[in-house]
């Protein structure tokens, strides 16, 4: 325990020195471009979460379901992620509770875009491999419950650390501190469960993708399966598989934060945090609408219809293979 209290102890020096710059000394373009950026994003998400809700068809169809679960559940993370940022770079001290709230959230949204990412790919392997047996075994009911599990899944490893923080030491949660995730590991042992759940996470999800885009490959070559969906589905989990490597590089984006904050100076470190906050930790939750929205049929033309702000005379309708 001590030793873990002194690590943490040592981490938030770190963090309180090179975090102590006031935002009308520092960069403020560089907040003001972060902050842009994930509102742009954040509005993008809505306008084609919007689309999805716009027609009936689109409301119902598991895969369009996850989607609109996966744009949701991105948007929310963009405004964790800008909010510590900024409190971050303000020096900001919060109440431990407010904190616990805003990491439970941030790492649950964090985990969920990996676990959606493995449910969309199986959707489609059951959708290409099984298509008689689709219907009845893909449905509203069984989409709601593993969106249901995957929030469950998500928050387990840090609600533990929260209760175990309430029950070590209950009266610190009124206490002022720097929001980050480390705080909350305040024995070995937290930090040993805290790697080996990621890496079992990662581990299961990149199986799951790999398995159903090879299974949904081998089954683009069957005589008996429609070549141009099978095409599609395949493409889809291969850019499945590159979110996820996106994911992985904003799982150790505070690995690498660490790092520069140890080995660099403050100028320097601030400056290489701004691009590692733009394009390790923020970029991949803006990439949803583009790899999946944009490639379908279905939403593309609607989404364009609401972006230019139904301007073109005729509204596109749903065909009816979808």
């Amino acid at each position: 325990m001590d030793i873990a209290n002194q690590s943490s102890e040592g981490s938030a020096l770190v963090h309180q020195q090179m975090f102590r710059v006031k935002l009308n000394e520092g960069p403020l373009t560089k907040l003001v471009v972060a902050t842009l950026m994930s509102l742009f994003f954040t509005g993008i998400n809505s306008i084609m979460f919007h689309t999805l809700l716009s027609k009936p068809k689109l409301r119902e169809l598991p895969r369009y379901i996850l989607f609109a679960h996966m744009l949701c559940n991105d948007s929310v993370q963009l405004m964790v992620s800008i909010l510590l940022y900024i409190l971050s770079l303000n020096a900001q001290l919060i109440p431990k509770a407010v904190c616990a709230l805003i990491s439970l959230v941030g790492v649950a949204t964090f985990c969920n875009t990996a676990l959606n990412l493995a449910v969309m790919s199986l959707e489609r392997y059951v959708a290409i491999c099984f298509p008689l047996r689709h219907s009845e075994m893909v449905t509203r009911k069984t989409t709601g419950v593993s969106i249901v599990l995957i929030w469950h899944f998500s928050m387990l490893n840090m609600s533990i650390d929260i209760i175990y923080g309430l029950i070590v030491s209950p009266a610190s949660f009124k206490d002022p501190m720097f929001c980050y995730r480390e705080r909350f590991l305040v024995s070995p042992w937290q930090m040993d469960a805290f790697q080996g759940f990621n890496i079992f996470f990662f581990v299961m999800v990149t199986a799951i993708l790999i398995f159903t885009y090879i299974n949904v490959v081998l089954a683009a070559r069957s005589a008996s399966v429609d070549k141009e969906s099978a095409k599609k589905a395949h493409k889809t989990i291969l850019l499945h598989l590159v979110q996820l490597v996106l994911c992985v590089n904003t799982f150790i984006f505070g690995t690498i934060e660490r790092a520069l904050a140890m080995t660099s100076s403050s100028r320097l470190f601030m400056d290489l945090r701004y691009l590692n906050f733009l394009f390790v930790l923020t970029l991949p939750r803006c990439l949803s609408p583009l790899i999946y929205g944009l490639r379908d049929d279905a939403v593309r033309p609607l989404f364009l219809y609401y972006v230019r702000c139904g301007t073109q005379k005729v509204k596109p309708t749903i065909s009816e293979k979808l």
